[in-house]
């Protein structure tokens, strides 16, 4: 599975994509949130059955956001400790360093750079 090009593409960009929608979600509950409560009778406060009833899939959604960053950075450090590429040098401390600071925006870069343009090299020989 650590080698399935598949799987690398889809721990690499899946964390941003689906944070990236996420957003976008957000900002599409927050419309309609809105707009449903323009709607409510003047001094009608909304009450915590409507809050709810809008935060609980976007928690649900951010939880799941979560577990795959999480997958995704699992994944990405046993890549870099399985690759030989990396043995030689001190790269793999500042890839796990990277992977730490930047989250999935470090895994995307080494994905890039690490397996993208690697795979490239092997396939003109």
């Amino acid at each position: 599975m650590i080698h399935n090009k598949y799987w690398q593409a889809f721990f690499a960009i899946g964390p941003i994509l689906f944070a990236f929608i996420m957003i976008l979600g957000y900002f599409g509950v927050l419309l309609s949130f809105i707009g449903e409560v323009s709607q409510l009778p003047p001094g009608v406060e909304p009450g915590p059955g409507l809050i709810l009833q809008w935060a609980i899939p976007f928690f649900i959604v951010l939880g799941l956001i979560v577990l795959l960053s999480l997958a995704s950075f699992i994944f990405y450090i046993v890549h870099a400790v399985q690759n030989p590429n990396l043995k030689q040098g001190s790269m793999l401390l500042v890839w796990i360093i990277l992977f730490i600071f930047l989250s999935g925006l470090g895994q995307f870069i080494y994905w890039l750079v690490e397996i993208v343009s690697k795979k490239a090299d092997y396939e003109r020989f």
